[in-house]
């Protein structure tokens, strides 16, 4: 089956975010000034009140009186969107000033790179400063939970621990320039079909393990000072209405501190959320009688009191924004091209095919749209009005002074164009080498709705096949937002790389990597499957009548493919270089049973090729518990720049909390400990070292029913001394069973 555009008709745009673009800008009625005077004393419910919502599309209220100014926010993810109209919205349809259009997550995910993930945060949020942002909605935290989720490209990974971890990078960049990040949608928040409405309904341990680990890691090493709860529905109720989301597990077990703020558009009963733990519902209305009728009531005093205290602690957090800031937007597009090219993934490279030893004129031809039209970036509401674009046309000029041989092949409305065919195919009968441009034009994917397939564009497909029967020496080069299945076509290339969606800088990192600039290091954040129909969501996606089920639990991404050994096109953590590395001499030892640390895990690795190079060391731990947990878990991993021969001792410490899973029956996390397998490799199934190490497990105190166990019950700590006197009373076991044969 292969991929085909939605009709031109389909906008993804929802009803109701349509009505939100067509409300005029919300002003305070007059009955309820922002001056104060006389009659409207400084604490007055109705005055607060106007706190919890916006003033306009991206601007909260001010209370001057006890010095909160207005805070304003602002797309995006990956780069800074600050529309420049009289008609703001918050759906990418007005114009926005121009900014760096930094690769998206799903590209800076593949960097495995915490610190060059931090550099971006930090560029990009010294661009909200110099507007007057305050706070900047991102980074995306959402599961990849399936590929067709047409959102994918805002999101970082099917792994919780390592979306928390790449998540935390990017906050800590951003608000290292004294800017709010947002992490976002706040939770569950997987699918863009019926996304206003659908109800989310997972059970307790895939809801903490799978869908709000990512969360909690990122707030426990980031502190973002800013929240979004999403649209949708978690087990029945609205994320943004969720007091048991909002208030018993981000406030009192995580002890967040800062604001909670609605999606746009997403609140049904502003009393009711505000109730259940929500400080901002944007972009609102202040005049909605409901809140000023419970204020004027006093039924809400203390929430408002509460919101009050949030926005004053992160505007204190932000400053005063009346520093100038100068942005250099060339060292900003240096950044992006760098941090495209080493998020570049080497999928596929046979006969060291790349990099390439061929120029433009010599041998070399380009095919393909989308070498002279770039899709770097995602459409809708992240969509960023980039300060400017390159082409791989227009790098391969610059670095060779003419411009290569070049046909388009291909239509990006997925129309057929045999004449375009043709004048390809010939392009490539002339030429050494053929480098074709595929990926997913921005019609294939987008928020607001999913994706129907994970292929590419038929068209696209049917060029390839005319392509190879005329050269054997074919470089695909991909572009998209989400993955897509290469099982038809792969055998029809001698190398693949993913390039994801680059940002601005696209040509001239494509070009870095092409040509040996940058050897690739990147790996992929996301399992790319051979069907469809192998998805472990697949019978679930996108639910019915208002519901989706999550029926595949804690098996997401590569924990279910690879508990059923089911082939995949590339593995969770796959990607080759151009270079080769050996593992070696691995080691592991625990610590005490009362240490909050589990075992320490070192090795060697060497880089065994002819060139530098960096590889991604990633450690996976299998079993330990007594409940069912999957073949492997990603524990943790770290990225090594190495020289050719160069080695280097890597140590890895693992602590209780990342080897926990929670119990349902427990509602709490525990540590059974007990024999765990380590694995240390490239992938999640390029296993390089293999070992098993015994744990002491935590002190877990599991509450005894009458259909617990005669083992829980002889467990106990209390109860199995009490049971071994009573059975000691009888005569001891056998005693007993004796006594129990002769009265029968």
């Amino acid at each position: 089956m292969r991929s085909t555009p939605p009709p031109k008709h389909h906008q993804p745009i929802h009803i109701a975010e349509l009505l939100l673009v067509s409300m005029s800008p919300l002003r305070m009625p007059p009955e309820f000034p922002m001056s104060h005077t006389s009659e409207t004393p400084p604490f007055r419910p109705t005055r607060k009140a106007a706190l919890t919502t916006g003033a306009d599309y991206w601007t909260t209220n001010a209370l001057p009186e006890v010095g909160l100014r207005a805070l304003r926010l602002a797309d995006g993810p990956h780069g800074l969107r600050v529309q420049d109209d009289e008609n703001p919205d918050h759906l990418g349809i007005g114009r926005s000033e121009k900014a760096t259009c930094f690769p998206p997550a799903v590209t800076l995910a593949s960097s495995w790179d915490p610190s060059l993930v931090q550099a971006i945060g930090a560029a990009l949020g010294r661009e909200a400063r110099s507007k007057g942002v305050d706070m900047v909605l991102g980074p995306g935290m959402n599961i990849k939970r399936s590929p067709l989720c047409g959102r994918n490209f805002e999101y970082l990974s099917e792994d919780p621990m390592f979306t928390g971890t790449m998540a935390a990078a990017m906050i800590k960049g951003i608000q290292s320039q004294g800017v709010a990040a947002c992490v976002k949608h706040f939770a569950v928040n997987n699918q863009e079909t019926d996304r206003l409405r659908v109800s989310a309904d997972v059970a307790p341990r895939p809801l903490r393990e799978i869908y709000l680990r990512g969360f909690q890691i990122a707030l426990r090493d980031a502190n973002p000072w800013g929240v979004m709860a999403s649209y949708n529905r978690i087990n029945g109720v609205f994320a943004s209405e969720n007091s048991w989301l909002l208030t018993t597990v981000l406030r009192g077990e995580w002890g967040y501190d800062g604001v909670v703020v609605s999606d746009w558009g997403a609140v049904h009963d502003p009393v009711a959320a505000l109730k259940s733990g929500l400080d901002l519902r944007m972009p609102g209305r202040l005049d909605d009688p409901r809140v000023l009728n419970a204020a004027g009531a006093g039924d809400i005093d203390d929430e408002l009191d509460r919101t009050l205290t949030r926005l004053k602690l992160l505007a204190a957090r932000t400053g005063t924004q009346d520093e100038a800031v100068d942005v250099d937007l060339e060292e900003h597009h240096l950044l992006t091209r760098r941090a495209a090219a080493e998020s570049a993934v080497l999928l596929k490279n046979e006969q060291a095919t790349l990099p390439l030893d061929v120029v433009p004129g010599a041998g070399l031809a380009v095919i393909g749209e989308l070498a002279r039209t770039p899709r770097y970036q995602g459409a809708g509401s992240s969509a960023v009005n980039p300060a400017r674009v390159v082409s791989v046309l227009e790098a391969m000029t610059d670095r060779f002074e003419r411009a290569p041989e070049f046909a388009p092949g291909y239509r990006l409305d997925g129309a057929e164009d045999e004449n375009l065919v043709t004048a390809a195919v010939a392009a490539a009968a002339a030429a050494e080498t053929v480098v074709v441009f595929l990926g997913l034009p921005s019609a294939f994917e987008s928020e607001g709705r999913d994706r129907k397939d994970i292929s590419l564009p038929e068209n696209q497909v049917v060029l390839l096949d005319r392509l190879a029967a005329v050269s054997e020496r074919i470089v695909v080069v991909l572009s998209n937002g989400s993955v897509v299945s290469t099982a038809d076509w792969r055998d029809k290339a001698a190398s693949i790389v993913e390039f994801w969606l680059t940002g601005q800088a696209h040509g001239e990192s494509v070009v870095d990597v092409l040509f040996g600039d940058v050897n690739p290091s990147g790996k992929l954040a996301e399992t790319v499957p051979v069907r469809l129909e192998d998805t472990p969501s697949f019978l679930n996606f996108p639910g019915e009548e208002g519901h989706v089920s999550y029926g595949e639990g804690i098996f997401v991404g590569y924990r279910y493919y690879d508990a059923g050994s089911i082939p995949v096109d590339f593995p969770f953590g796959h990607g080759l270089s151009y270079t080769t590395f050996e593992y070696s001499d691995i080691l592991v030892s625990g610590y005490d049973a009362d240490s909050p640390l589990a075992m320490k895990v070192s090795l060697t690795v060497t880089n065994s090729g002819g060139c530098v190079g960096a590889e991604v060391v990633q450690v996976y731990v299998g079993g330990g518990n007594s409940i069912s947990t999957p073949v492997r878990e990603l524990r943790a991993f770290r990225k090594v720049n190495l020289a050719p021969g160069e080695s280097v001792r890597l140590a890895f410490d693992l602590s209780r909390e990342e080897l926990g899973h929670y119990s349902s029956a427990l509602e709490q996390w525990i540590y059974d400990g007990g024999r765990c397998t380590v694995d240390v490799g490239s992938s999640s199934r390029d296993i390089r070292l293999s070992t098993v190490a015994n744990v002491p497990a935590n002190a877990v105190q599991r509450p005894l029913t009458v259909w617990s166990t005669f083992g829980e019950w002889r467990n106990d700590a209390a109860a199995g001394a009490r049971l071994a006197r009573l059975i000691e009373s009888r005569g001891g076991v056998r005693g007993r069973m004796l006594t129990s044969s002769r009265t029968r």
